[in-house]
């Protein structure tokens, strides 16, 4: 038997902002790691604050896993990505320890966190997304050995100085190619924030639905397009024609910051799908 060494690195997805993995091959995965908080907001004090992430095992195998940062962004069209450099960058001032992980089944470790600006050091928001990453050898349904590499990630969020959000609504669209509504938030402020966006969906004022988006982060000095989820089961798609997408968007603790927004998009003829 030939075997063959493949070395498979999972690809990222986000959903409402947190980080799950998905294996690019059709083999079972053999254990699990699970994070948790997957999102840390720290604001520095004197330059220095610190935090933990927790690492479980809920398989039934011990694993070895390394821990390593990467900057990150949210782009209005691809989504969450991982950067080779940033201004916003957390690694040059973040010690994480340990650096590698071995967690017996069912056990539960701590990565501690902790960030030291210079003296004097520029307000803004630091980010990085933290990886804890195993490699497990598996076989695949033709016997060949192949070496998967699995990680999940933890975004931290470091704010220096006394710096807030600025929020606005500033248009829907649709979106032929994906056959969505998409709204687009603009945050011009230095810090990043977790909004929800309550909506009503009209046309000639008849409302067609009402919904929620939640827990969507918009990075500082950043926009990002929410889709509004505005389809129902076994419900014909939307036909052309000028729409009103109102509502409130809130943020902040205990969401007590609140916006009303009222935008209008139009969906061209010949572009609904019927399906």
């Amino acid at each position: 038997m030939i075997t063959k060494n493949l070395f498979i690195k999972s690809t990222l997805k986000l959903a409402s902002w947190s980080l799950l993995v998905t294996l690019l091959a059709n083999i079972p995965a053999q254990s699990q790691v699970n994070l948790s908080p997957m999102i840390v907001e720290l604001q520095a004090n004197r330059g220095q604050a610190q935090a933990s992430i927790n690492v479980s095992n809920t398989s039934d195998q011990p694993f070895r896993a390394r821990v390593y940062a990467q900057p990150f962004t949210y782009d209005r069209v691809t989504g969450f990505t991982t950067l080779t450099s940033s201004s916003n960058d957390l690694n040059p001032y973040l010690q994480f320890s340990p650096r590698e992980l071995v967690i017996p089944p069912g056990v539960t470790r701590k990565v501690r966190l902790i960030t030291r600006f210079p003296p004097n050091f520029s307000e803004g928001e630091y980010r990085a997304v933290i990886f804890t990453e195993k490699l497990d050898e598996v076989k695949d349904n033709s016997g060949n050995k192949v070496n998967i590499a699995t990680r999940i990630g933890a975004t931290i969020y470091v704010r220096q100085g006394n710096l807030s959000p600025n929020l606005v609504v500033d248009s829907a669209v649709w979106n032929q190619e994906q056959q969505q509504i998409q709204l687009l938030i603009k945050n011009s402020g230095k810090v990043s924030a977790k909004t929800t966006v309550k909506w009503t969906l009209q046309q000639d004022n008849k409302v067609i639905k009402q919904g929620r988006a939640e827990s969507n982060y918009i990075i500082a000095e950043s926009d990002r397009y929410i889709p509004i989820n505005y389809l129902q089961p076994g419900k014909i798609a939307l036909a052309a024609g000028q729409y009103q997408l109102t509502g409130e968007l809130l943020w902040g603790d205990k969401q007590q910051n609140q916006q009303k927004f009222n935008v209008n998009f139009i969906i061209p003829v010949h572009t609904v799908s019927g399906k």
